[in-house]
Parts: structure tokens; C-alpha cells; sequence
């Protein structure tokens, strides 16, 4: 997502997605465009008295829908702040929360697997707009009954927030409420068998609410069961990936050295695209010196760098000319999750690995740029390949051994 900041409550940074600016206008409009329906609903309700002539006329509509839109907001930065403080205090840092297309979202540092913390996070945030609601009743019930706005409003937002809980609270993995069942389901189970249990329960009420929002013809709620569905998928497999290479290191399912093929910086990029194409690889190091050993690690050249150079000009063109200097490197004790995060993080498909001599040397000022300490070594290479293969060992047979590394290339 891309987002901006726009300020910080309790230190956690506030930040708005730009499919906010779009949504925003879009709830103001909804709201009203029905706010003479929703008016006597809180009238029958609540006992509001609101004149329903005085808040449809002219641009009322408009502007109570935009202060009832902005006030939905609000709670939903309160709801997530209810899940982040309660996440704080047992430790884990939160990287911001993000106002978006479908609400709100607190970008944890890491997730709690022990299953009490879960449970009391989760809940906090429906507790959080539960409180929201009655506050808005109780300032509500003050109101004089002349102020028909301010009562459209505040009416409004008593309602939504309760209802906002209660639809959070749904067992519908990754809500509040799927993550109240794996909390639970974690009591008597591994933590990993918990999340795949609550994502498939998720993605069935996913496949429920996209059902009903067809019918209905509710786009919201078709983007909501899309999100549900696609975000349980991600977690459990991220869940399940991390248990199973818990006690995996990237030197472990990494192609070593002796393994990879490499180019030279001289090598026309003609040649180089032959090589892809009778070897069956989309990336090589790029090294220079004849022999492999003592060769010193300059770059990383792929099939996108080579696409780059029209094909007429491809003898003319060298792998220097379109390699990567800008290296995205790991070592090989490193955990192999370390390096899958790294590659997610980076949208990239492979990491070369160095041995702990790799260091970058350089004076610590922000205007100086780091270089490669002469003693750094290129002792692998590990791609989403090696990661896939590795996956499918450990879950077929419960461990990867370097006898049972994956070759696969690079």
C-alpha cells in the first residue's frame, strides 16, 4: 500500500493509504444518500426525534454523511489502537496503523504465537468500538433534540461502531474474531495447525460473505470477502513456512558455491541470454576473475537486466553494462525465514549468500557510500526455488540435512 503520515497517537505512527482518499468520499456519499432512511431508523431505535425534513435539505445530506464518514474513521483508528496499546504492553513493537480501502490495519512487528496474548489483542479492538459506540450514545443522549444533525451523527455512529464489533468479531480469519478461534484452537494444538484450521474456516465465510454480496449487489462486501480470502492464505502460509523452517539456516537449502554458475562482467549479453537459455537460468553472480576461487563478487545480472538491451544491440552490450551492483546478501547461518522475509520484502526472487567476513567498510556518514570489504566471499546462492523445494522436503519428511538439500537452480 502506498501511504502517507499524517500524524501519531501513543507514538504509533498514523498514516493514510491513498484508497482512503477515494473510500472517504464514497461513505460520505452512501450516507447521504440514505440518511432520510437512517433517520427513522434512528428514530424507531433510538427514540432520536430527528426531523427528518431538516437533515435532507439542500447540502445537509452531503455534509452530515461527510462528518458521519469522518467520525466512522476515527473509531476505526481507535479500534486499532485498542489491538496495538494492548499489543505494546506485552512487548511487541507496532510499526504504524493504516486507514485503507477496507477500514484500518496495524502493521505488527511480529506476531504473538503465545495463544492468552492473542486472544486479549484480538478482543481489544471490538471491546475498543463497543466503548466507541456507548461514548457516542452518551454524548448522543445530551444533545438538545434541536440539533438534529449533531443527533443524525452521533446516533449513527452508536449503532455502527456496535455493529462495526459485532461483524469483526466473525470467525472470518484474519478479523478479530478468526484470530479469537486460532487463539483458542491453539490451547490443544501447534500453533501452525491452529492457523491453517482458522484460515480454512476464514476463507469459507469469505466465500459466504462474496456470495452475499453478489447477490446483493454490495461491492464492499465483495472487496472485504476478497481481501479475507486472499490475506487468510498469505498468513497461513507464512505461519506454516515459519514452522517449518524453525531450525532451517540458509547454508542448509542454499546452492553452494562450487554449484552455481557465474558470468564474468565482460560477457556480452548476447552470450549471457545463451547461457539462460541452454542452462535454464534467470539469474547469475557476476564475478570477476577467470577460476572460481579467489573470484571477487561484483554483481547479480538477471533475465529482466538482459530484456532491457534491444536484441540488436545485445553483442554490444556487456554484463557490466546491465548487472546489479546494489547487492542484497545474507550469511549462511542466517534463519532460512530471515531470508524469505528479506526476498518478500525486496520483490526479488534469489539472495546471494556470504560467509561472515562479508562486511561493508566506509566512514558512518549519511553521505558516504559503503564498499565491500576485500575478505567477503560468495559461498551461495539462495533462490525461491531452493525455498519451495526445501518446504516440500521438511513437510515430507520432517527435516532438511545437507544431504538432502535441494540442487535446484539459480
Amino acid at each position: 500500500m502506498r501511504s502517507f503520515r499524517i500524524g501519531s497517537l501513543f507514538g504509533i505512527p498514523i498514516k493514510l493509504d491513498l484508497t482512503f482518499l477515494l473510500v472517504l468520499p464514497l461513505f460520505a456519499y452512501l450516507i447521504g444518500a440514505e440518511i432520510g432512511e437512517v433517520s427513522e431508523i434512528l428514530n424507531d431505535v433510538l427514540d432520536a426525534g430527528i426531523e427528518v425534513a431538516a437533515v435532507t435539505g439542500g447540502s445537509t445530506p452531503w455534509l452530515l454523511g461527510l462528518a458521519a464518514a469522518v467520525g466512522l474513521f476515527v473509531g476505526v483508528v481507535l479500534h486499532e489502537l485498542g489491538h496495538s496499546l494492548t499489543a505494546r504492553r506485552y512487548g511487541f513493537p507496532i510499526d504504524s496503523i493504516t486507514l485503507w480501502l477496507f477500514g484500518g490495519i496495524a502493521a505488527f512487528t511480529e506476531m504473538p504465537e503465545d495463544w492468552r496474548q492473542e486472544l486479549n489483542i484480538a478482543i481489544a479492538g471490538p471491546i475498543v468500538s463497543v466503548l466507541v459506540g456507548i461514548g457516542s450514545y452518551a454524548l448522543f443522549s445530551v444533545t438538545p433534540v434541536s440539533l438534529d444533525g449533531v443527533r443524525f451523527v452521533l446516533g449513527y455512529l452508536a449503532i455502527l461502531n456496535v455493529a462495526l464489533a459485532v461483524f469483526n468479531m466473525l470467525p472470518a480469519f484474519p478479523m478479530d474474531g478468526g484470530r479469537v478461534l486460532r487463539a483458542l484452537l491453539a490451547r490443544s494444538k501447534p500453533y501452525a495447525k491452529a492457523t491453517q484450521q482458522a484460515a480454512s474456516v476464514g476463507k469459507l465465510f469469505a466465500v459466504f460473505m462474496g456470495l452475499m454480496g453478489l447477490f446483493s449487489g454490495n461491492i464492499i462486501l465483495i472487496g472485504v470477502a476478497f481481501f479475507v480470502f486472499i490475506a487468510a492464505s498469505s498468513e497461513a502460509q507464512q505461519v506454516t513456512m515459519k514452522a517449518a523452517f524453525q531450525d532451517v539456516t540458509v547454508g542448509d537449502i542454499m546452492t553452494p558455491a562450487d554449484e552455481l554458475h557465474t558470468v564474468e562482467p565482460e560477457t556480452s549479453v548476447a552470450e549471457l541470454i545463451r547461457r539462460m537459455f541452454s542452462e535454464r537460468h534467470t539469474g547469475y553472480p557476476v564475478v570477476d576473475g577467470g577460476a572460481f576461487e579467489g573470484e571477487r563478487l561484483v554483481g547479480l545480472v538477471t533475465l529482466s537486466d538482459a530484456r532491457e538491451v534491444q536484441p540488436v544491440e545485445r553483442d554490444a552490450y556487456t554484463v557490466a553494462d546491465v548487472m546489479t551492483s546494489d547487492l542484497q546478501t545474507i550469511t549462511s547461518d542466517s534463519d532460512a525465514m530471515t531470508a524469505i522475509e528479506r526476498m518478500q520484502e525486496h520483490g526479488i526472487g534469489r539472495l546471494l549468500v556470504v560467509d561472515q567476513g562479508d562486511r561493508f567498510a566506509g566512514r558512518s556518514g549519511d553521505d558516504e557510500q559503503p564498499t565491500r570489504d576485500e575478505d567477503g566471499d560468495l559461498v551461495g546462492l539462495i533462490s525461491r526455488s531452493d525455498v519451495m523445494t526445501a518446504l516440500d522436503i521438511v513437510q515430507q519428511s520432517g527435516s532438511v540435512t545437507p544431504s538432502s538439500r535441494p540442487k535446484t537452480a539459480n
